[in-house]
């Protein structure tokens, strides 16, 4: 099952971008189009601002546009707050739940994280559930069992290949050039597999696990090599076409 997964390139923006970064996603569009049949799906995360703008700059490319959070409910007195049905109603087609500046920042919850992930589900949108483990964590030998213990906690028992992809991101790779060798991601990722495989019977099996942390065109064709790697969520280097399109490339 794993080999028929189509892999997903994404693209998190995080809070980065103008009306001005239409350029970046046009150029982004261009590549793609150049490019000799990539064999993955791309997609890119702006902030909420600029998703509505690059639905229609983008129009008709292959590049699809998901959003970095949202909100629980609908509707209602959440001041600051946006509907997953909001970002539908914009373009989205995908939305990051869980990220680690997410938890970290705002103390988001296991619980909080799959609220939004069956949110995403109930406004039509994929949702991307992110786990991964500090630096502490990792020196401690305890990735492997905060990673699992997320994917219980933020994966909703109802989550569907076609609906869920999960996305592992170390901490202590995210934006610190240091990269996990392709054996540590395996590592991880072969454990993740396993846990959503028990959890998820059968939906498990086929759900895209993507990798994030430090990729950049130069390590993208190995760290997408390793085993039960089915892509990359990728943060500064989405921001420029040349490496996002480096990085695609991996698949082509």
């Amino acid at each position: 099952m794993a080999n028929s997964i189509t892999p997903l390139v994404a693209g998190n923006w995080k809070m980065n971008g103008m009306i001005a970064s239409s350029d970046e996603a046009r150029a982004m569009a261009a590549g793609l189009a150049d490019l000799a049949d990539p064999k993955c799906d791309v997609l890119i995360c702006p902030p909420a601002t600029l998703i509505g703008f690059l639905a229609r700059v983008l129009g008709e490319s292959a590049i699809s546009l998901g959003a970095q959070d949202c909100h629980p409910q609908p509707g209602g007195a959440h001041t600051g707050d946006i509907a997953a049905e909001m970002l539908a109603d914009v373009g989205a087609t995908t939305v990051i739940v869980g990220h680690s500046e997410r938890r970290q920042d705002h103390g988001e919850t296991d619980a909080l994280v799959a609220s939004k992930a069956q949110a995403a589900w109930r406004a039509g949108l994929k949702a991307i559930i992110c786990v991964g483990e500090s630096e502490a964590e990792r020196d401690a030998g305890d990735a492997l069992t905060v990673v699992r213990s997320q994917l219980e906690g933020s994966v909703p028992p109802e989550a569907t290949a076609s609906d869920t992809i999960i996305a592992y991101e170390p901490i202590w790779a995210i934006g610190t050039g240091r990269t996990p060798t392709p054996a540590d991601v395996a590592e991880v990722h072969d454990a993740v597999r396993e846990t959503l495989k028990e959890l998820l019977r059968p939906e498990g099996e086929g759900m895209r696990i993507l990798y994030g942390g430090s990729v950049k065109p130069g390590n993208a064709a190995e760290l997408m090599s390793a085993s039960n790697v089915n892509g990359a969520l990728v943060g500064g280097a989405s921001l420029k076409a040349e490496d996002f399109l480096g990085i695609i490339r991996a698949y082509s």
